[in-house]
């Protein structure tokens, strides 16, 4: 993602056109100094998730699902403004954008198979939970002069 050229990628193949990208400049706060005063530097990247044709069905559905409160009208954004260039602003709020959705559309982690504890493992911890106990149990009764 070195130049800014050609479209999003967000997993694997599967690339967001720029055409569905909109971008939105506004001057930033922060450093700067009198040339943040001047210029728009923060950048707001902002995709239309609801209504796109890029995504698969059905990452689309999933992103929607676990986007769901962070999007205002099935769009999400993503702000950047922690550089003074917009040109870095930029290429930050891409990679924000790309993560955001590549995390959002990944398939859900397999289901734990259930195991069960060994049954020399059980007998062993209970083994030494008693020796441990009878130790404290025979300091305890011991008359000490």
């Amino acid at each position: 993602m070195d130049d800014m050229s050609g479209p999003l990628l967000v997993r694997g193949s599967v690339a967001l056109p720029d055409a569905e990208l909109m971008w939105r400049f506004s001057r930033s706060s922060g450093p700067g100094g009198q040339h943040v005063n001047t210029t728009d530097s923060q950048v707001e990247l902002r995709f239309d998730l609801a209504r796109t044709e890029a995504l698969p069905e059905v990452w689309k559905r999933r992103a929607l699902q676990r986007l769901g409160p962070r999007l205002v009208d099935g769009v999400v954004s993503v702000r950047a403004s922690e550089h003074r260039s917009q040109w870095r602003n930029r290429k930050a709020a891409m990679v924000r954008l790309g993560a955001l959705l590549s995390e959002a559309t990944a398939p859900p982690p397999r289901a734990r198979k259930p195991t069960r504890v060994p049954r020399g493992i059980n007998e062993r911890r209970l083994r030494e939970k008693k020796q441990r106990s009878e130790l404290k149990r025979a300091r305890s009764r011991r008359d000490w002069p």
